[in-house]
């Protein structure tokens, strides 16, 4: 599956610290500075809609930790799945009438143009949850070698208990984890599972719906799996981070934990990193509430992406907050004094600036802190509390590429 095209970054004349971040298995700071390659794998979308602004949040967050990769002089692998067949996309198309494959690759492609639009750095592999079918066979296989694969019926299903680890990334209480489980995705009320946390690996073929041929019978993949079998092929074991949105903690992402490990006795990722939610209206946004802010909406409307992008900027990726029309127009104000002050070519001195914003995204992604830097100085620039300061020459020859380098703007 193609990905969106590369966004050109500017090559910084100094060098950003190593990146610390918060590791949720840990719940304290751990600092990546891999040795070779930083090895970064993000879940991806399921494409019956289009982007929303909780996606943009998640997807801005794990770009600013690239691109910080990126000014510590790391290269980076990155990769992202496309969830293209899951009971959601099945059950949108059905609703609508549309052939399932076709609304996943319409929603797929308004996708590539919302990234590309934000400047999202591209994966290096954007994978399909059905071209990784042999991976997940594959994978499958190795589980049941391990003797962590039961059959219930037609459907294959994983055994949490085959994890001595389960539960350390998350560490829910079980009470929490069967909540968790119910009401993202799982069965736990399903006759004759071990467990009621035992999620399913392959399910059986189903009048109606999509089946492709394996050595269990015909079928599909279960969620996890999918990711777990995407990321040990394009990344091996105990890469850098895994992340995605916070409601993912469980059961996706300690599922997928869960699996690697008992297949390859390693430990899946070093660090386990999380976006906060995003509200509207006072509730997270999601399909069922039907509150959802959609990224080609507000482009549609001839709204700037950067102001929409400075506007997730505003909030620590960690954070929940809750998207309004206020702030997004206040972004829209923010960025025109700063393409005031820009214009200006000279300004207030830049290299603590500079130095500023690459210390604050080193800080565990502190988006908010390296903002307020350019907004400190765009004031200062421009004089707005008393005698303009045009001290620098070179002031925004200096600042803008770091603002596109590091944060993603294109002012």
């Amino acid at each position: 599956m193609r990905a969106w095209s590369p966004v050109e970054i500017p090559t910084l004349p100094v060098s950003g610290p190593e990146v610390s971040l918060h590791d949720t298995s840990t719940g304290g700071r751990l600092t990546s500075a891999p040795v070779d390659a930083a090895r970064m794998y993000v879940c991806g979308i399921t494409p019956y809609d289009a982007t929303h602004i909780g996606h943009a949040n998640t997807y801005l967050a794990f770009d600013l930790l690239n691109r910080a990769w990126r000014s510590a002089g790391r290269t980076v692998r990155f990769v992202q799945n496309v969830t293209d067949v899951d009971d959601p996309l099945l059950e949108r198309a059905d609703k609508v009438g549309v052939d399932w494959v076709e609304l996943a690759e319409r929603e797929t492609e308004l996708f590539r143009q919302d990234m590309q639009a934000l400047r999202i750095l591209p994966p290096d592999a954007l994978v399909g949850a059905v071209e990784s079918i042999p991976l997940v066979i594959d994978l499958i296989q190795r589980l049941d070698a391990a003797g962590a694969i039961y059959r219930v019926e037609d459907d294959l299903y994983y055994s949490v208990a085959a994890d001595p680890a389960f539960g350390a990334e998350s560490h829910y209480d079980r009470d929490t984890m069967l909540r968790f489980f119910g009401e993202r995705g799982g069965d736990p009320e399903r006759d004759g599972k071990k467990d009621p946390l035992d999620p399913v690996v392959w399910r059986g073929e189903r009048p109606g719906e999509p089946a492709w041929d394996s050595p269990f019978g015909r079928g599909r993949p279960g969620w996890h799996i999918e990711c777990a079998a995407i990321a040990l092929e394009h990344l091996g074991t105990t890469f850098d981070v895994q992340g995605g949105g916070s409601d993912l903690v469980f059961p996706h992402h300690e599922m997928c934990a869960g699996h690697a490990q008992v297949a390859a006795g390693e430990p899946f990722a070093r660090i386990y990193s999380h976006a906060g939610m995003v509200g509207y209206g006072g509730e997270k946004m999601s399909k069922s509430l039907g509150n959802l802010v959609f990224v080609s909406a507000l482009r549609n409307s001839d709204i700037d992406p950067m102001a929409v992008r400075l506007t997730l900027l505003r909030h620590h990726y960690r954070t929940d907050w809750e998207w309004t029309d206020e702030q997004l127009f206040a972004a829209v104000d923010d960025l025109a004094t700063w393409r005031r002050a820009f214009s200006l070519g000279a300004g207030a001195p830049a290299a603590p600036v500079v130095t500023e914003v690459l210390a604050a995204l080193g800080d565990d992604l502190d988006a908010p802190r390296a903002v307020a830097a350019i907004d400190a100085w765009a004031k200062a620039t421009l004089g707005t509390d008393g005698l303009a300061d045009t001290s620098d020459p070179e002031a925004a020859a200096t600042l803008l590429p770091v603002l596109d380098a590091a944060l993603g703007l294109a002012v």
